[in-house]
This record gives structure tokens, C-alpha cells and sequence, in this order.
């Protein structure tokens, strides 16, 4: 669907676009040939990308900024309004997402801030944006970045967790409440490996060896969606496409087989781990 959504033309509306694989898929969209709505919190980083970006396509394209906290659907619905206003939208990318600490039992305002933001963000955006692109009858796409953490669910920060799960089962749903609907309009789910973007950044000045750039994960979900993937797992210089389904098959197998949450990392399947992940 998303040859024909961008042979179609339209505008492409990215939230969290201000940098990281929000401002890399802007990027490819524009060169795609579509317009771009770029949606972040109002600020440099968003005021930077527009300018770069309306530098790069010209002065024929749309590129705009459209400042949105997208926790709250009036915002998120006005956000509709504005980017309906300037065009069709072949692309919606609901990509806004925040990490705070959390545990299973503290941070509780981490964890409404995390859910606010990963999940009704997204939700958010579904609701403000199918509709209308629904009743517009033409090819389109959603896409909503999950996370390899809401389907391998490792410890460590259960909120984060919690919230792109979430959003694994909502994009699930989506998808076949649209095809039952037998909408012109698909849903992906995309899940970027280990991807050195500016929140890593905060942590790692310099870019590891076992991560990918923004623009190698976008090019990988590009590559994936328009082959017509739903599930578009990104693999990164450390993870391998095979290791993702090996470590999605393990954490399947504990509900298959009984096995204590989180076996993964319970010292008394390590070793059973360990060959799992091994094998041919």
C-alpha cells in the first residue's frame, strides 16, 4: 500500500519528527515525494528540523511544523484539522515516545508519563487521523513504532514495557479492524532494533558499533512496508533478523510451556536460553 499511497502524492504527518528516526522518516518521505507535517513539542530541535528540511526540498514542497503535545486529543484533533487543511495524508507515523525510569512498584508519575506519551499518544493519533483518511478512500498508511521491549518485555523498565505492548495489540487490532472494513488504508507495526538516535545520545556521545544510524532503520521499515509487512522488526549490527525470532519464540514458549515469567532471565533456563538461541 505504500507505493500506491505515495504515488498518489499527499503529505506525510510525523509526530516525535524533531530528531531520531521521526526527522529520518520526514526526510525519506520527502524524497519519496510527498509532503511533510512534522509534530514534536514547540522548541530549537523543531524549529531546526523544519528549516533543514524546507532547505532540502524546496521551495515547491510542504514542510511544516505544527507544534502538538500529543497526550491530549483536542491538540492531537486540531493537529488533524491543520494537516487535512494542507492536503490528503497518505502517511500518518504516530512515532512520539519518551523513556523515564520506572519499576513495578515506584515511579508511578513515570508511569503516566510514559503511557500518556508511547501509548494514548498513539491512540491519540489513531482516533484524530482514521476517519478522515478512511472516508478519503485513497491508498494510505499508519504506522505506529512499537518496540522490541513490548514483545520480548525484558526487565528493567516495566512501564516502557507496559506501554509498547500496548501498542503492539492496538496496531494489531487496527490492522484487522481496517482490512474487515476493507479500507484503502493499512497499518504497520514498527519495531526499530538498537538505533543510536538523540535519546541514546544522552548517554553514548559516540555512536556504538551494534547500533544502526535513524537512517538505516528507515530504510529498513521502507524496504519492509512496501514489500507489505505488518510486523516490521528491525535487526541492528548486534541482532540478527534470526536472533529476533529466536528471542520472540522463547518469549512466546513461556506461556506455551508454563514456564516462569521472564525465563529468559531466570538463572534456570539460562543455559536452555543460551541453546535456543544457538540453534539452526
Amino acid at each position: 500500500m505504500y507505493r500506491k499511497a505515495i504515488e498518489k502524492g499527499g503529505l506525510a504527518v510525523v509526530t516525535g519528527a524533531a530528531s531520531g528516526v521521526g526527522k529520518a522518516a520526514a526526510q525519506r518521505f520527502i524524497q519519496d515525494g510527498l509532503g511533510v507535517v512534522l509534530v514534536d513539542l514547540a522548541g530549537e530541535a523543531l524549529d531546526r528540523t523544519e528549516a533543514e528540511l524546507r532547505d532540502q526540498a524546496g521551495a515547491s514542497a510542504t514542510v511544516q511544523a505544527v507544534p502538538t503535545d500529543v497526550t491530549g486529543y483536542t491538540a492531537v484533533n486540531a493537529l488533524a484539522d491543520q494537516a487535512f487543511a494542507l492536503g490528503e495524508v497518505a502517511v500518518l507515523m504516530n512515532n512520539a515516545g519518551i523513556a523515564l525510569p520506572t519499576s513495578s512498584w515506584e515511579n508511578v508519575e513515570n508511569w503516566r508519563k510514559l503511557l500518556d506519551v508511547n501509548l494514548f499518544g498513539v491512540m491519540n493519533g489513531v482516533h484524530a487521523f482514521l476517519p478522515r483518511m478512511i472516508k478519503a478512500a485513497r491508498p494510505a498508511v499508519v504506522i505506529n513504532t512499537g518496540s522490541k521491549q513490548g514483545i520480548t518485555t525484558p526487565p528493567g523498565n516495566p512501564a516502557y514495557n507496559t506501554s509498547k505492548a500496548a501498542v503492539k495489540v492496538m496496531t494489531e487490532m487496527l490492522a484487522h479492524d481496517l482490512r474487515q472494513a476493507k479500507a484503502e488504508v493499512t497499518a504497520h507495526l514498527f519495531v526499530p532494533g538498537f538505533t543510536y538516535t538523540g535519546m541514546i545520545q544522552k548517554f553514548m556521545p559516540e555512536k556504538p558499533a551494534a547500533a544502526w544510524t535513524s537512517e538505516e532503520t528507515i530504510d529498513y521499515l521502507l524496504k519492509r512496508m512496501s514489500a507489505g509487512d505488518f510486523y516490521i522488526l528491525c535487526p541492528d549490527n548486534d541482532v540478527s533478523e534470526a536472533r529476533d525470532v529466536k528471542r520472540a519464540e522463547w518469549a512466546v514458549g513461556d506461556i506455551i510451556n508454563n514456564r516462569p515469567a521472564l525465563s529468559r532471565w531466570h538463572p534456570d533456563y539460562a543455559d536452555a536460553f543460551a541453546a535456543h538461541e544457538a540453534s539452526e
